[in-house]
């Protein structure tokens, strides 16, 4: 592509991403999804707090599912003053073999993040693999909604995990689907220390 020929592209992107701009005049705590096969979607929600840290936000990061570990984002979250981080689960949903204890600690999680949720002071909210409890019906999105859609109108949300059901994507403002194209662990390579844990 020649110069001239780029440059009159990006003049008209400019002028068309100047009106989308000027049309986008409203402010909201927004509900975001990122679900999918793909790997990063906690990894984005990780990457939104760290985000909203450096912005002077209050954080509060809540794991459905995963186990109470020494992971990166465990130890960082912990040692900064403006985030909580709640580890709800027993780990890998293959590993615990047992539905209704299952059910009963991410039922037992939901109380912890309902507090979160409710809370004014805290700017936002991280329901980490909360899809997962979802797919596997450990939880209800029916049961869930209310507390989610009925939370101080400034607080941010954020829900990960693979299998979101179509009701909350109704609901979600922002929606993101990870597509696995190519991963490691498909060539015999094991989870790395600061990129899956």
């Amino acid at each position: 592509m020649d110069a001239d020929k780029h440059n009159r592209i990006m003049q008209r992107r400019k002028r068309y991403m100047e009106r989308r701009m000027a049309e986008a005049r409203a402010d909201k705590g927004l509900l975001l999804v990122l679900t999918g096969d793909g790997k990063g979607k906690s990894s984005s929600a990780y990457g939104m707090a760290v985000r909203a840290l450096g912005h002077g936000m209050t954080v509060a990061v809540l794991q459905f599912i995963k186990a109470p570990a020494e992971t990166g984002e465990q130890k960082f979250f912990a040692g900064h003053p403006g985030a909580v981080i709640h580890a709800l689960g027993e780990g890998f949903t293959w590993d615990t073999q047992d539905f209704e204890r299952d059910r009963q600690r991410a039922e037992a999680g939901w109380d912890v993040a309902r507090r979160y949720l409710a809370d004014a002071d805290t700017d936002l909210v991280i329901l980490d693999e909360l899809c997962v409890a979802l797919a596997y019906h450990y939880l209800s999105w029916d049961a869930l909604r209310a507390d989610v859609l009925e939370r101080p109108p400034h607080q941010h949300v954020i829900i990960t995990g693979r299998g979101a059901p179509q009701a909350l994507i109704d609901d979600a403002d922002t929606v993101t689907e990870m597509r696995p194209v190519k991963h490691a662990f498909d060539a015999g390579i094991r989870a790395q220390k600061g990129i899956e844990f």
